[in-house]
């Protein structure tokens, strides 16, 4: 699963650790919000659904920051976009340490989620163009080990500044250090090139800016909703997870702090393992086969977690293959997405469709946060989970196939169109697949 990374240039290499950083530390300032759920409920008396609505928030601007970056990315460039959205993602988590009410958190995190969804967009648009096709699946997908690393960051310090520091304090020194992905721009701007195809076409197009309705062209238009279908499914029922997992650790399973930082790290490892486990499935038996299986799977996970009647020892086990599951789902969207689309309207297309999940699924975490006022936390985030990931099944049988393309050959509206077609993978599509694919 590995050994493709030691196939890559120097050039490659720079660019996989940018991205890879940049996801990271994106995940360490988002998911701090979910570690200081509990916090926030306790000093400022807020509920639960008010603390799903805070989740859905930075989900929603997450969805327009996307777009509005993809578009800015086609249009100036992939690294500085790059550059900006970690820049303002970190200003805003900053600004979050500062927050005194639910109204004022809810603006800072929802300004922070403008450059989080600019973000993962430029991000996986870069790698995708940067990486060559035979190992493309595998780089791509390996990125979402960032977020299970950043993850990890968050809920070490979070345990930390509990242990150590009164929980007013705590939960604010916390958001402070979300300043730190800052430094991250620095060696940006001094290592990294911008990505070829993308240098190709603009000099091909000189001039020419698409518009920014572009991605709803009669070429695109299919493959855009159909798309957006696909991550509807996967972060409506990750961001369930994500966002209430560790409130139902303490407020179901009554764990303790330090208790639900082991629990989470046995997550996150899982989280981990599952972004290249996608990786080399995507490569080996196909993007749209990969999705189904790990669905499918993810289902059965979460309804068996949050569901049935398990001892701890059961869910600390079924904590790793959620992980596991959970990351293999998401891995998968940023080479997918940037195979479906022209290179004149990639960035924007992933920004759109990315991130359009974040935003149609961010009426999971609310959903949750009211059902469960009836039927308990548990209950409510397995059905959420489950009916979002049965969508991820429906998507994927009528996206078509696209392992191995070339993405310098998918640069006008007839390839587009062929992407748009039958689920089945064209002969269009077979003859852009390098013969020498490796396994």
């Amino acid at each position: 699963m590995l050994k493709w990374y030691t196939e890559l240039t120097k050039s490659e290499k720079r660019t996989y650790w940018a991205c890879f950083s940049g996801w990271g530390l994106d995940a360490m300032d988002t998911q701090m919000y979910a570690l200081a759920i509990p916090t926030l409920i306790a000093l400022w008396g807020m509920t639960r659904g008010q603390a799903g609505i805070l989740g859905t928030t930075v989900l929603i601007m997450a969805s327009i920051g996307g777009w509005i970056a993809g578009i800015l990315a086609d249009r100036y460039g992939r690294v500085r976009v790059l550059q900006i959205t970690i820049l303002w993602f970190s200003a805003f988590t900053l600004l979050s340490a500062f927050t005194n009410s639910f109204w004022q958190l809810m603006i800072t995190r929802g300004l922070q989620g403008l450059g989080f969804g600019g973000e993962w967009a430029v991000g996986a648009v870069l790698i995708s163009e940067t990486i060559r096709p035979q190992v493309r699946g595998r780089a791509v997908g390996s990125l979402q080990a960032g977020w299970a690393v950043g993850y990890g960051i968050a809920v070490l310090l979070s345990t930390l500044l509990f242990n150590t520091l009164e929980p007013a304090l705590a939960w604010r020194v916390l958001f402070a250090i979300g300043l730190l992905p800052t430094l991250l721009v620095l060696w940006i701007r001094r290592y990294i090139e911008e990505a070829p195809v993308f240098e190709q076409s603009r000099r091909e197009r000189e001039a020419d800016k698409p518009s920014i309705w572009a991605v709803f062209g009669p070429a695109t238009r299919l493959t855009t909703f159909k798309a957006m279908l696909l991550t509807f499914g996967i972060y409506g029922g990750n961001y369930v997870m994500i966002t209430w997992l560790p409130a139902y650790l303490k407020l179901e399973l009554k764990l303790s702090i330090t208790n639900i930082g082991g629990y989470l790290a046995i997550n996150i490892l899982g989280s981990f393992a599952g972004a290249f486990l996608n990786g080399w499935m995507a490569d080996r038996f196909g993007r749209r086969r990969t999705f189904i299986t790990i669905a499918c799977l993810q289902a059965i996970a979460v309804a068996v977690y949050t569901l049935a009647p398990i001892t701890l020892p059961i869910t600390l086990v079924l904590g790793f293959v959620l992980g596991t599951l959970q990351s293999g789902t998401a891995a998968g969207t940023g080479a997918y997405i940037a195979e479906l689309f022209p290179t004149r309207i990639r960035a924007s297309a992933q920004g759109l469709c990315g991130n359009a999940g974040r935003a149609i699924g961010a009426i999971m975490p609310t959903m949750v946060g009211v059902f469960s006022a009836k039927t308990g936390l548990g209950a409510a985030m397995g059905l959420c989970a489950c009916a979002s990931y049965l969508l991820v099944v429906i998507a994927a049988l009528m996206l078509p196939e696209t392992r191995g393309r070339d993405l310098t050959q998918l640069s006008d509206a007839t390839d587009t169109a062929d992407a748009a077609g039958s689920a089945a993978p064209s002969s269009s599509t077979n003859t852009r697949r390098n013969p020498a694919h490796s396994n």
